[in-house]
């Protein structure tokens, strides 16, 4: 076992740590890397990637269905999930092989295993490997960024099982597409799933204990998707809850609160997504002076831990729980580290969201609640889907681009869309956040046609009394 000096130790293989590792040896440092499991952590393998492969297919799957509104024909339109789940597992294992290469190109060394921190010593930070309880390596670095992640939330008495009751991992790998499905919790995790599973033709119903869905998102936006998805035949069930879930043979039986009402209803798969807790256990926080809140390290702006020389990035690190928000959290807590200059925090506002169900929802900054529990005065623009040509040559002629300016200003601070592709859309509004664009700046910007984006000049448009095409 080799007692091997570093200047920087990466715990964590995930779109957080190996970027951090990558930006780190570019910027000359020494680094190791430690993963156990995956390179590209749970988004690329188990999450974000792969759901994406799925997601893509039904969507295919969907327009096919509808080929005689584009003048096509499409006889006897099927689908192969193992086919499906096959493609989705062949991408996420190309892009983590990708991972692989950029860090050997960047000369990171990686250790498969489990790294966990043990004390000081006379070269700095001390971080002990080990695999299937063998010792690989004990390292030491001045400094080390613990980017473990997250894992599903799991419920008292709703644990998934991998047969009846699944988890993400386990519906990303489903061997069939159940006649009755219920997904507890609609995030983004759960919605996707919803959508995913729905469009095969699974009979989709969705629990969620507060008074919307996706409610993380802007309310207007979330009543949309809902009229959607309950129109294309989705059971949505607000303000209520799964009191148990009782298993059978090959069925669950769920007993629900709707509405203050206890009702029993039989499905043959349940999907729990509620949520996730960070990865904090068995990685030697215990006597250190890093402080851990609901599962997650507290860290400040700059991702400083309590304990000098170690920091936290990404899923472990507290929300937003998002592949991108971890990346730029390693770029940024690196380029800190070797005393860049002009560095300045992430400003939470300003980090996009996306949910890839059909229809798609993007949002960044704040939404109309939240902005007018701040004391803002704003001016709302919004622009249809059915007033843009692009929409309705694409045949998709269902959605909304809302945005959200500070009246006394003229600052963007919010922006959200429900329709097709506007997670692609998005980081133009993110863009403009970042340079503290006002109305004006958009006003006078050119918009290509015909394309999607012309949606979002309309909009801007709107919210000053001058929209043009509706």
């Amino acid at each position: 076992m080799a007692e091997t000096n570093f200047d920087l130790i990466v715990v964590g293989g995930g779109p957080g740590g190996y970027v951090a590792a990558i930006r780190a040896a570019q910027l000359k440092m020494k680094v190791a890397l430690v993963e156990a499991n995956h390179l590209g952590g749970i988004c690329l393998n188990w999450g974000c990637i792969p759901t994406k492969a799925l997601l893509r297919s039904s969507e295919i799957y969907h327009t096919m269905q509808h080929a005689k509104a584009y003048g096509l024909s499409a006889e006897g339109v099927g689908f192969d999930l193992d086919a499906i789940v096959k493609r989705s597992r062949k991408v996420s294992r190309q892009l983590s092989g990708g991972v692989g290469y950029l860090l050997k190109k960047n000369k990171v060394t990686v250790f498969d295993g489990y790294g966990t921190l043990n004390g000081v010593g006379s070269q700095g930070r001390k971080l002990h490997v080990e695999k299937d309880a063998k010792p690989i390596a004990d390292l030491t670095a001045k400094n080390i960024i613990l980017a473990t992640g997250a894992r599903a939330r799991e419920l008292p008495g709703m644990e998934a099982d991998g047969k009846l009751i699944w988890d993400y991992k386990k519906a990303l790998v489903a061997d069939l597409v159940p006649d009755r499905l219920l997904v507890i919790g609609s995030g983004a995790i759960g919605i996707e799933f919803a959508s995913f599973f729905h469009t095969l033709g699974a009979k989709t119903t969705v629990v969620e204990m507060v008074e919307r869905i996706v409610p993380a998102e802007d309310a207007e936006i979330s009543a949309l998707l809902e009229k959607s998805l309950t129109r294309d035949g989705m059971e949505i069930l607000t303000s209520a809850g799964v009191k148990t879930l009782k298993k059978g043979k090959n069925t669950v039986t769920a007993t629900l609160e709707v509405g203050g009402k206890i009702e029993t209803r039989e499905f043959d798969r349940v999907i729990v997504a509620t949520g996730i807790v960070g990865n904090v256990e068995k990685i030697g926080l215990e006597g250190t002076k890093i402080t851990v809140d609901r599962t997650h390290i507290v860290t400040n702006e700059w991702l400083e831990t309590g304990e000098p020389g170690v920091y936290a990035i990404g899923d472990v690190a507290g929300p937003p729980w998002l592949a991108h928000k971890a990346s730029h959290e390693g770029v940024l807590c690196v380029e800190k580290i070797a005393g860049t200059k002009g560095l300045h925090p992430i400003n939470p506002d300003r980090i996009p969201g996306c949910t890839y169900c059909r229809p798609q929802i993007a949002s960044v900054g704040l939404s109309e609640a939240q902005a007018r529990d701040r004391g803002l005065k704003v001016k709302v623009g919004r622009f249809p889907f059915q007033g843009n040509g692009k929409a309705i040559a694409l045949g998709e002629p269902e959605g909304l681009i809302k945005v959200l300016f500070d009246a006394k200003t003229g600052e963007l601070v919010g922006a959200h869309m429900i329709g097709a592709e506007v997670t692609e859309l998005i980081q133009g509004y993110g863009i403009a956040m970042e340079l503290e664009t006002t109305e004006a700046e958009l006003m006078h910007t050119v918009f290509a046609h015909p394309t999607l984006s012309e949606m979002m000049h309309e909009s801007v448009l709107d919210a000053f009394g001058r929209v043009i095409h509706f």
